[in-house]
């Protein structure tokens, strides 16, 4: 296979899109959500985005970096705590999201939260139970199954849309 077969087959595969996104807690159990300033839908998001794989990026490193770029605090993640293989919508490729430990930030941390006025204009510590009316319902249900999988130490947990994937049968 020459290098130019190999690359037009390599542009014939199917693409996914990748994120990654950090899951902070306080010291109530609390989790920080952001509310975005592009989402027509009102939902609000954990700090986190799009994986920069051309650069290099793994998806631990780009959580670390849209967290400091999102909330200004650099930030190490913890363990993975899922990965999630979101259904494409028409239009629309795959998403696999991987979601990370952020820990329990202090009051300190909490208090050098600086948001990217460009991309987030507000954030707040909520309850999980507050955190569904603000979350969509995929990430509303992968925060709960993070959260679970977390307290249980069953870590990481692989969904899809959200929800544990079927059994093979």
């Amino acid at each position: 296979m020459t290098t130019s077969d190999f690359s037009a087959y390599i542009d014939s595969l199917p693409k996914i899109l990748a994120g990654a996104s950090t899951l902070f807690r306080d010291a109530d159990g609390r989790i920080l959500i952001a509310e975005t300033t592009y989402r027509e839908d009102g939902k609000w998001v954990l700090p986190g985005g799009t994986i920069e794989s051309a650069d290099g990026e793994t998806p631990r490193d780009g959580a670390r970096r849209e967290t400091l770029e999102e909330i200004g605090l650099d930030v190490e993640p913890g363990d993975l705590l899922a990965v999630d293989w979101i259904q494409g919508v028409p239009g629309r490729p795959p998403l696999a999201s991987f979601l990370f430990d952020g820990g329990v930030l202090d009051d300190a941390a909490l208090g050098a939260v600086r948001l990217q006025a460009e991309e987030l204009s507000d954030w707040r510590m909520a309850t999980p139970d507050e955190a569904e009316a603000y979350l969509s319902p995929g990430l509303y249900r992968r925060v709960r199954a993070a959260l679970t999988a977390l307290a249980t130490a069953s870590v990481p947990v692989e969904l899809v849309n959200g929800l544990p994937p079927r059994p093979r049968s």
